[in-house]
């Protein structure tokens, strides 16, 4: 718990703070790289939400623009924080999959009954070389590792080898308007020019990457900045990483603390923005699985508490819209037409605010000119 001297902030300057650093309280002039490694990374499961998310944040953004800097290696699409994939800087991509193996490595066990017998040290030198021939489909590193391991769970194997690597996607799976099978080789060897079918130099896997960014202390300090004020839990949240009350003693001198509302711990950097609680806030259309909305292990600095699990179905992430800095309603793009769903009623001002962010994503974004709809979305 914070000293009780430590100033309180309560939700709305929560709110503001978090915006500012998120880049969502008006667009940066920056460009796609900048913001993917101030953000420490885009959360990515699907090939689109990247290009929406940068679009809610950057003055003038192109998907063109992301799509050369996938293209050119310069950022990547692999797994990291909390097993799931993000869009990171090459960089990153290095620095934060060596932060989290550890916890790649305890996922390894919960497969361990399928995994009986395998050798784990063999599986990866087996699947590095294999990937690293050519990017290969999930399926085809499942097929190899039985060939040698045929007693096995194929879905055990495949999963180890997951963990065990540091696969990215190569393109053009995740470059805007192109398409693409999910195929895998090594950070590694797609960053210095290998992964082409037939190509790529043998060796230097993991053994070439060094920890960059400063370490576990690094990256508390690169958090704050993209989702400051925060608590040693909302950290934990988000990078799915445990233990890290340490790191954030050793910074305490270097940081500020505050407390929220129920008395919670927050540190900060000293320079961060943290704007007046009354700083307008502009309607923000945000793609499922925005980290915005799923680093922290309090919410409620941007979801009030009665629309909690309303931007969700089931395991599912929708769409978010947010409307003076809050989630207000989900959205939905077919053929042309944006859906919103307003959770609460808005004043008609407010609705002009949204529906032109709407027709302003849907241009920006190569699917307009369209329109903007309010109603219901079905599921």
């Amino acid at each position: 718990m914070a000293s009780v001297t430590s100033p309180v902030l309560g939700t709305r300057a929560l709110n503001r703070a978090t915006l500012a650093r998120q880049l969502l309280l008006s667009r940066a002039d920056m460009s796609a790289r900048d913001a993917v490694a101030h953000l420490v990374g885009l959360q990515a499961q699907n090939v689109k939400p990247p290009y929406f998310q940068l679009h809610a944040r950057l003055a003038g953004f192109r998907p063109e623009e992301l799509g050369r800097l996938m293209e050119e290696r310069e950022v990547v699409r692999m797994v990291t924080m909390r097993s799931t994939i993000h869009t990171h800087t090459v960089e990153d991509a290095r620095s934060l999959r060596l932060l989290v193996q550890g916890a790649r490595d305890r996922e390894v066990q919960y497969f361990r009954k399928g995994l009986a017998g395998v050798d784990l040290e063999a599986l990866a030198a087996r699947a590095r070389g294999f990937v690293e021939e050519e990017p290969r489909t999930m399926a085809e590193i499942r097929e190899e590792l039985l060939r040698a391991w045929p007693g096995a769970d194929p879905q055990s194997l495949a999963v180890a080898a997951r963990c065990l690597l540091p696969l990215v996607q190569v393109t053009p799976r995740g470059v805007w308007g192109r398409s693409g099978q999910v195929r895998l080789t090594t950070l590694e060897n797609w960053a210095r020019g290998g992964g082409e079918k037939g190509g790529g130099e043998k060796g230097g896997g993991e053994e070439g990457v060094r920890e960059e960014g400063g370490g576990i202390d690094g990256l508390v300090l690169r958090y704050l900045g993209g989702f400051g004020p925060a608590s040693v839990k909302d950290m934990q949240t988000w990078s799915g990483l445990t233990r890290l009350r340490e790191a954030f003693e050793r910074l305490r001198p270097r940081l500020l603390t505050f407390r929220d509302e129920h008395g919670v711990e927050l540190f900060d950097l000293p320079d961060a923005p943290r704007p007046d609680a009354g700083t307008p806030a502009p309607p923000r259309f945000l793609p499922e699985f925005d980290n915005l909305l799923l680093s922290h292990a309090d919410r409620t600095r941007v979801v009030p508490p009665e629309f909690k699990g309303r931007n969700t179905h089931g395991n599912q992430s929708r769409c978010a819209l947010l409307v003076d800095g809050f989630l207000a309603g989900v959205w939905a793009s077919a053929a042309g037409v944006v859906t919103v769903e307003l959770f609460r009623e808005v004043a008609g001002g407010v609705q002009e605010e949204i529906a032109a962010e709407g027709e302003a994503m849907l241009a920006a974004l190569g699917e307009g000119p369209g329109t903007v709809r309010f109603g219901s979305i079905p599921g």
